[in-house]
């Protein structure tokens, strides 16, 4: 394996801002999958029903969209080709995700129509940075 290209300065920055907002997402689901039955019993009813009601292979895919994301960033970090697989992972992962959630569950109801916009922008993100580290191995800055 030859010599990988120098890395701009926004590869750095994109790489830390996603190794951050993976982390959050990381910290997010241990909150929820760990969530206290006093926590619990302190949401409305129709949100302790949703919760009761999820069904497992939602947060299944949601450990592997947040932790799949979490090492991808960490890969672009350390210049690894593997991000590439990782980010993708880590996408399909959020779009089953969300579309269990709002196929599956009472979410729209319970939430409402704007409950959509978050999984919207979290999917964009993780395609954007699964097409980011595509460009990154293209120009020969991850290898």
């Amino acid at each position: 394996m030859g010599t990988l290209a120098k890395p701009s300065k926004v590869f750095w920055l994109v790489g830390i801002l996603a190794l951050l907002w993976n982390l959050i997402g990381v910290a997010m689901f241990i909150g929820q999958v760990t969530m206290s039955p006093a926590t619990l019993a302190a949401l409305p009813a129709d949100q302790q029903d949703l919760y009761a009601r999820m069904p497992g292979w939602i947060n299944g895919c949601y450990a592997v969209a947040v932790f799949g994301g979490a090492l991808g960033a960490v890969a672009l970090l350390l210049k690894k080709r593997i991000a590439m697989a990782l980010f993708l992972l880590s996408a399909i992962g959020a779009v089953l995700q969300f579309l269990g959630v709002f196929a599956f569950t009472d979410a729209l109801r319970v939430f409402g129509a704007s409950s959509v916009v978050m999984p919207v922008f979290i999917i964009l993100v993780c395609i954007g940075l699964w097409l980011y580290a595509r460009r990154c191995a293209a120009r020969g800055w991850i290898g």
